[in-house]
């Protein structure tokens, strides 16, 4: 049972075998998903804007070609990581699942440093080179980074990767600013 303290008592329930004195509540994600859809208030930005919306779509699509299913989600989910995109993450590691993806390697990818043995050095490289452009205000993409990188990839596949990231933030960047919710995912309208 996972057991989480949450504002939203509505949704949640009082544990019976919780110790005296202590206090948790088991949340059902659906209603707290539905509940916090409800509260949304912001634009709908592929309504708003649906040439903006399907350009971004098509680029994504024109980023993933030539790229490794696998390789493409992890870049997906590190960049979301960075960002602090939860609807992101969520639907990215949903996506990594569904194709096949490890569910240890999906738990390391925030901490792909220190656990380097769960990535081949390709992929290391990709998430690197995440890492650099997504805080490319922190410092720029360093040349070490970059050479890595080109070490590993053509130039056909690292402009792909490169413009995966950029799609990514992007999309990182319209979920949070239209506050998407963590759970729904949008892609099926």
């Amino acid at each position: 049972m996972t057991t989480h303290t949450t504002a939203a008592s509505a949704s949640a329930t009082t544990s019976a075998s919780a110790p005296a004195g202590a206090s948790t509540t088991t949340v059902d994600p659906t209603t707290g998903i539905t509940a916090a859809g409800a509260s949304r208030s912001r634009l709908d930005f592929a309504r708003a804007a649906p040439k903006v919306f399907r350009m971004i779509i098509g680029l994504d699509a024109a980023a993933r070609e030539g790229l490794d299913p696998a390789l493409v989600e992890l870049i997906q989910i590190r960049a979301s990581h960075l960002n602090h995109c939860a609807y992101c993450l969520h639907m990215h590691t949903n996506d990594a699942r569904k194709a096949g993806e490890d569910e240890d390697r999906l738990h390391m990818v925030a901490l792909w440093r220190e656990a380097r043995h769960f990535f081949t050095p390709k992929e290391q490289a990709a998430l690197a080179l995440t890492e650099a452009v997504t805080l490319v205000a922190d410092g720029g993409v360093p040349d070490a980074v970059y050479a890595e990188a080109a070490a590993h990839f053509d130039d056909r596949e690292l402009a792909h990767v490169l413009s995966l990231i950029l799609t990514i933030n992007t999309w990182n960047r319209v979920a949070l600013a239209t506050g998407k919710i963590a759970g729904t995912d949008e892609r099926t309208r």
